[in-house]
């Protein structure tokens, strides 16, 4: 099945990355948080009741491969079955920030890349209808968390660590891809985090931290696009094994082909990132969605390939606000079409509330993030009603 024209799509946040709180390792589990698994097909009827039909869905690795090589497949048979019940087309999920309890040396470690690729290989064998892939969930968020921030799995804090970090999401997703690509007619379907920097054109210090800091977030797509990164993205390269680096190059642009492929903006209120004279004033959400027009635009001069905003919701703004940066953002991804851009539609992220993301996870106690199209008492807000018109304007 090709992935539709323009998409109006939903997920369910399943997150489940390891942090270090209060002294102890602790393993997030989104899922687990706000009860999904206890209520799959209510949800997902919730879901296709809005007149969404496309769903992004994973369920987390660490469970379907408990222990190495050995498969539990019932929470994707589950998973499966109720989305046919539900009549949605699942985006498949199949790395979201945590690897298997068995693979502790987080994403900079080479050897979850091997273990990854047979895990895919087992799932293609499995499950031969899926034709929409998301391998890796946000590759660059993974390994900037893990590898950079110093929050997530490993905890880095260095660019060698970032570099080695998104070298290895970068070939894991590859690999992916390309046996995606050799088993069926599928799609790559993207997701990833996606920064927008602003700074005034007059102020040389603030343009110049903006220009480093997309060069550093844009060199997950180099990698994976085949394009050659610059600027600061480079230096950080020489930390990576020589032989992951040609096995990228090998790989960019073998899989998945372009036909197939539409890369994934994360995209939030939040994602606007001020720097040097321009912190001092507020940013509106007109000034988000701009700053979003124009970023997007210089991307897809970079990188030629169809694109969609494969997560948005409120998060930066008030809970109340989902509307008009729904209807803005909506607007701002058309008027990028009618300038010859290839938008692919939107993912509202997600279903229900998520919990714990004001501090991305990092302190992992529960606190309600209200972003949901529902409640977490599973109650539709004003924003569920406003998706569930644009499914209506934009069906296919």
């Amino acid at each position: 099945m090709d992935f539709p024209d323009f998409s109006v799509a939903c997920g369910e946040e399943a997150s489940d990355p390891v942090v270090l709180h209060e002294g102890r390792v602790v393993r997030v589990d989104e899922l687990a948080a706000s009860g999904h698994l206890d209520r799959q097909d209510a949800d997902l009827a919730d879901v296709a009741g809005l007149g969404v039909r496309v769903w992004r869905y994973g369920m987390p690795w660490r469970l379907a491969e408990p222990t190495p090589g050995a498969y539990d497949w019932a929470l994707w048979d589950r998973a499966f079955a109720a989305c046919e019940r539900a009549g949605l087309e699942p985006v498949v999920d199949l790395c979201h920030f945590g690897l298997p309890d068995h693979l502790p040396g987080g994403f900079g470690d080479p050897a979850w890349v091997e273990a990854f690729a047979r895990y895919v290989d087992a799932f293609l064998a499995r499950y031969p209808e899926p034709r929409w892939f998301t391998p890796v969930n946000e590759p660059g968020i993974t390994a900037l968390l893990s590898g950079l921030f110093g929050i997530w799995n490993e905890r880095g804090t260095t660019l060698d660590q970032y570099a080695r970090a998104v070298a290895h999401v970068a070939l894991a997703n590859l690999e992916a891809l390309a046996r995606i690509d050799a088993d069926r007619s599928g799609w790559w379907i993207g997701a990833e985090g996606f920064g927008c920097e602003l700074a005034d054109a007059d102020d040389e210090a603030g343009t110049a931290a903006a220009v480093e800091a997309r060069d550093l977030q844009w060199l997950v797509w180099d990698l994976q696009l085949g394009v050659a990164p610059r600027g600061g993205a480079i230096p950080p390269l020489d930390a990576v094994d020589p032989a992951v680096l040609a096995r990228i190059e090998a790989l960019a642009g073998a899989g998945v082909p372009p036909e197939r492929t539409v890369a994934g903006h994360d995209l939030y209120p939040v994602s606007v990132t001020t720097h040097g004279r321009r912190a001092e004033r507020p940013v509106t959400v007109e000034d988000r969605v701009a700053a979003y027009e124009a970023t997007a635009a210089a991307w897809h001069d970079r990188y030629l390939v169809p694109f969609w905003v494969a997560e948005t919701s409120n998060l930066g703004l008030d809970v109340d606000e989902g509307p008009e940066w729904l209807a803005a953002l909506v607007n701002g991804l058309d008027r990028l079409a009618a300038a010859g851009r290839p938008v692919r539609g939107i993912c509202w992220y997600s279903r229900g509330d998520q919990y714990d993301w004001q501090t991305a996870l990092a302190e992992p106690v529960g606190a309600l993030t209200e972003v949901g199209l529902f409640t977490a008492d599973r109650v539709p807000r004003p924003v569920a009603g406003a998706y569930a018109d644009l499914a209506a304007a934009r069906r296919f």
